[in-house]
């Protein structure tokens, strides 16, 4: 298990899907409980950002509050951080489905000195599946009082690393379903699809056993 807690934002008003993204069932799951589980394997610390926690109670995960309510993403990034024991955390909005322990652990792992380690795939930025030092969350709060809400704010005054497909050696992982986000209900259709297929490829492959 690594030095490092996990920090899973639990997202807004979902306006675009016209309901609660966390909450969508994929294979009999919910969106997430597939994050939370899958986070479970590396990482000890596990915390819940939530203004909604009666939605999140049947997780049984340690959950926080927003300080700063309404203020976006950036709230949640400062929340979870200031309630965090770890110096080092990977943060994950909880919109994407296929997350990966493998490449969490590997941003962890580059952090280093750095404040933050940002993935760059295809050209964009991913600040909602990253790694943010703990002594990040003044100057976070810094730039939400001043309603400078954007992350491109904020990593303008960090010292980031930033690592692109090549960086991360991903032979192994499928870069763009991981960093796939549902936002959409026809993205919410192709990540049941996906993740029917990877169900039956699973139990495939457990009867040749």
């Amino acid at each position: 298990m690594m030095k490092a807690a996990a920090i899973i934002l639990s997202g807004g008003k979902s306006s675009r899907m016209g309901t609660n993204k966390a909450l969508l069932k994929i294979n009999e799951k919910t969106n997430i409980e597939r994050i939370a589980d899958t986070l479970k394997l590396s990482f000890n610390d596990i915390i819940l950002v939530t203004n909604h926690p009666e939605d999140y109670q049947f997780l049984g995960l340690k959950m926080v509050s927003d300080y700063y309510p309404d203020k976006g993403p950036l709230a949640g990034v400062h929340a979870g951080l200031l309630s965090s024991k770890y110096d080092t955390n990977f943060i994950v909005a909880c919109d994407m489905p296929f997350v990966s322990g493998e490449l969490a652990a590997v941003l962890v792992q580059k952090c280093g000195d750095y404040d933050a380690v940002i993935p760059v795939i295809n050209g964009v930025q991913h600040p909602l599946f990253a790694v943010f030092q703990k002594r990040v969350a003044d100057e976070v709060a810094h730039r939400i009082e001043a309603d400078r809400l954007r992350m491109k704010h904020l990593l303008d005054h960090l010292n980031v690393l930033y690592v692109t497909e090549k960086d991360l050696h991903s032979n192994s992982m499928d870069l763009e379903r991981v960093f796939f986000n549902m936002n959409h209900p026809n993205e919410y259709e192709d990540a049941k699809k996906w993740a029917e297929a990877d169900f039956s490829r699973f139990n495939e492959q457990n009867k040749e056993v």
